[in-house]
């Protein structure tokens, strides 16, 4: 059952019961596609485990509310297939600073954590935070990792890193709390381009180790 409510004067967010999961999240990307190009949405941003629709000013939101409410019992998860992106990583040394804490804290070695990130596909749940930043699902709960106490007020652009149950690529250098294993060289964001992200919502990650440095 989706929630449907106004947070504005011109805008509907529509939310799942948690918890997160992928086949929720198929749903809404699915979902969003659907809505995006009707009459009068100006706007859709999918979110974990929500969207948000912009309308038009002027538009009715409650009459629009039983319009979204109809699509979401007529659509299907199962149709959305997004694209698929290997990025390629240097671990640890200068690029993965905490790639050694993160194996001592699991009790195995640099190389099993290395072996155990590169092993999975993941997908990008939702986009945020900084531009072309995917937040990753499908993280194994044996690599799930604590943040730091106090984040670090600078990691640098393309650090890959764990925080929690997720993992991610910082397109841009930036504040920065989580755990980080190595860095890529592959430019998640790029304005002269179109789209200016690599990766959206619904795409799948594999991580593909260029090498290790200790």
């Amino acid at each position: 059952m989706i929630k449907i409510n106004p947070i504005s004067e011109n805008a509907l967010v529509c939310t799942l019961e948690p918890p997160a999961h992928l086949e929720k999240q198929q749903k809404l990307w699915a979902f969003a596609d659907h809505i995006q190009d009707l009459n009068s949405v100006a706007e859709v941003v999918v979110g974990m485990n929500n969207v948000t629709v912009f309308m038009d000013y002027g538009a009715d939101l409650t009459e629009f509310s039983h319009q979204l409410e109809h699509i979401w019992g007529n659509t299907q998860a199962a149709h959305y297939q997004g694209k698929h992106v290997d990025i390629p990583v240097i671990y640890g040394g200068e690029f993965g600073m905490d790639l050694a804490d993160v194996a001592q804290y699991h009790h195995v070695s640099i190389e099993k954590i290395v072996e155990e990130h590169t092993k999975y596909t993941y997908t990008v749940f939702m986009m945020g935070f900084q531009a072309g930043f995917p937040y990753l699902g499908g993280l194994p709960e044996h690599l799930h990792t604590p943040r730091h106490d106090t984040p670090r007020t600078r990691v640098e652009a393309g650090s890959v890193g764990i925080g929690g149950a997720q993992t991610g690529v910082y397109p841009f250098a930036s504040p920065a709390g989580w755990q980080i294993l190595g860095r890529t060289h592959l430019p998640l964001f790029d304005a002269n381009a179109t789209p200016p992200t690599v990766l959206s919502a619904g795409d799948t990650v594999r991580f593909v180790a260029e090498k290790i440095e200790k």
